[in-house]
């Protein structure tokens, strides 16, 4: 830079000369008389001079402005020294800097300390007294070394296939598709560590999502249901056959998806219009067919009653009894005249029971009842039976006229049948049974029990189940006691008795239904069973 002022200067010199010499020869010419008419010393053409000039100073003062200005990257928290020349007295110090930034000059040292506070961009300026700018600083400070965090996050997430790491706009952004949906999980992790220093802008890869949707189309297992993957949604299409089967394609869809990974960034603007379902449902259920004649089922209801008696009585009897039959009468005979008439007078008298009687009776019954019924019921519907024998007794009225009435005693039946599903073949019964037995005659009537029982069971078409079942056991034992025909007044009373009864009674409903096609199927069999012909 020297040598080129100098140059310049040598060439300044040398114009002068040679102008000086002009002048000169021509003073050597004609030479003036005063010297106001002398003319005028003439300055070097001024457009190359200045020319030269202005180069010169607009070199220099680019030279001085980059000695001057200094641009700083800075971290919060993190302090940084400049070291200056020392400043001459009076100095100033300016700049919007303080809105980010603290500093201290060390005149001892000649250093200039700059904390930062916050983030952001500001000016310091160094002035002396009389207002000429002797340093500037052009600070632009960051929250820490995105760097380092850059470095980290590639550390932790290198070995992910489709991921960029790029450093933009005072973060760091994760960006780029991958093609396994676990490792959107631990992408959003690794980013969550680093606060608001790094984003996620990581998808899944087209080719990645429409693996999955032909994952979520063979596990569904419908051929008319098809999964398509489009712009991070997966639409369900197709017909089903009912709301449960759409239901169970839309569970099986979302667990297959990845986990939604939302940023920080959109987490309020999330939350004001909902996270949006990836799941598109556009599955249609298939209307049900025209609905049929319903089914017919026939319910066949065996009856078992097991009956068991034991009777064994021994009896010592004697107890003569006498009745007496004396008489008197008063007449005569006529045909003796009235002295024949007189007094007669008879007395009799009847002993009975006048022999000893020794009764030993022993008897043992067993009795087996079977009794079966079948009922031809539609479904959903109920169905009665009933199997009832009126036993007769006799009655006396108020005004003493005898009567006969009735005691019904038998078994009720009542059944509601409903098939589970039309592709099933088990049944819903809806059993009561109200059973009425004859137990004995008394004086006044006879004597009977009744027994109901009300049930729900699930039976499969042609099984059998036993839906109840009634036992019973009475045993009777009777010491010396009088048969009601005996007299009240016997002449000798010999008499001793032993009676013992055991009674055993077991009863047991069994149901078979079978589901018919018609009502006339199975009636060619009835017939050949029974030998009927049309």
């Amino acid at each position: 830079m020297i040598k080129r002022v100098r140059s310049i200067s040598h060439l300044c010199i040398s114009v002068m000369i040679a102008l000086i010499c002009v002048y000169g020869n021509a003073q050597m010419q004609k030479v003036p008389t005063t010297i106001d008419k002398l003319p005028e010393l003439q300055d070097p053409p001024k457009s190359a001079v200045d020319a030269l000039k202005s180069d010169d100073i607009e070199e220099h003062d680019s030279e001085n402005e980059d000695r001057i200005r200094h641009y700083l990257s800075l971290t919060v928290g993190v302090e940084h020294s400049e070291t200056l020349k020392k400043l001459p007295e009076g100095f100033k110090i300016l700049g919007d800097f303080d809105k980010i930034a603290t500093q201290i000059y060390d005149t001892t040292n000649g250093k200039l300390r700059i904390t930062p506070t916050t983030v952001g961009v500001g000016t310091l300026t160094i002035h002396d007294k009389n207002g000429r700018l002797l340093y500037e600083y052009r600070l632009d400070i960051k929250k820490s070394s995105l760097d380092k965090v850059a470095r980290e996050i590639k550390s932790l997430l290198g070995d992910i296939e489709g991921v960029q790491i790029k450093i933009i706009n005072n973060k760091v952004v994760v960006d780029g598709q991958i093609l396994l949906p676990r490792d959107m999980s631990r992408i959003g992790n690794v980013v969550m560590q680093f606060g608001d220093q790094a984003v996620s802008l990581v998808s899944l890869s087209p080719l990645a999502q429409k693996k999955i949707a032909e994952i979520i189309e063979r596990e569904i297992n419908n051929p008319e249901v098809s999964v398509r993957a489009i712009n991070d949604k997966f639409i369900l299409e197709g017909i089903v056959d009912s709301e449960d089967e759409r239901e169970r394609a839309k569970k099986i869809a979302h667990t297959y998806l990845p986990e939604i990974v939302i940023d920080k960034a959109e987490e309020n603007f999330i939350k004001r219009r909902r996270i949006p379902d990836p799941v598109v449902d556009m599955l249609q259920v298939r209307p049900p067919p025209a609905r049929g004649p319903e089914k017919l089922i026939q319910l066949v209801i065996h009856y078992v009653e097991l009956n068991k008696d034991y009777n064994r009585m021994f009896r010592f009897q004697w107890m003569p009894d006498l009745k007496d039959g004396s008489q008197m009468s008063f007449g005569g005979d006529s045909s003796r005249g009235p002295s024949s008439a007189g007094v007669f007078s008879q007395i009799t008298g009847i002993i009975s029971n006048l022999f000893p009687k020794l009764n030993w009776l022993k008897g043992h019954n067993f009795a087996r009842i079977l009794e079966s019924s079948t009922l031809i019921v539609e479904n959903n519907q109920k169905g009665e039976m009933k199997s009832v024998s009126n036993v007769p007794y006799p009655v006396v009225n108020a005004n003493g006229q005898a009567g006969t009435q009735f005691q019904p005693v038998g078994i009720n039946t009542a059944i509601t049948p409903s098939i589970i599903s039309s592709n099933s073949d088990s049944i819903r019964l809806d059993l009561g049974f109200a059973i009425s037995q004859l137990i004995g005659i008394t004086d006044s009537g006879p004597m009977t029990t009744e027994n109901n029982m009300h049930t729900i069971i699930t039976v499969r078409s042609g099984q059998s189940a036993a839906v109840g079942g009634l036992i019973r056991n009475s045993n009777y034992t009777d010491y010396n006691r009088l048969p009601p025909d005996v007299s009240k007044n016997p002449i000798i009373s010999l008499y001793a008795s032993k009676g013992f009864q055991r009674k055993q009674t077991q009863f047991v409903v069994f149901v078979t239904p079978i589901i018919k096609s018609s009502a006339s199927s199975g009636v060619e069999k009835i017939k050949k069973k029974f030998h009927l012909r049309d």
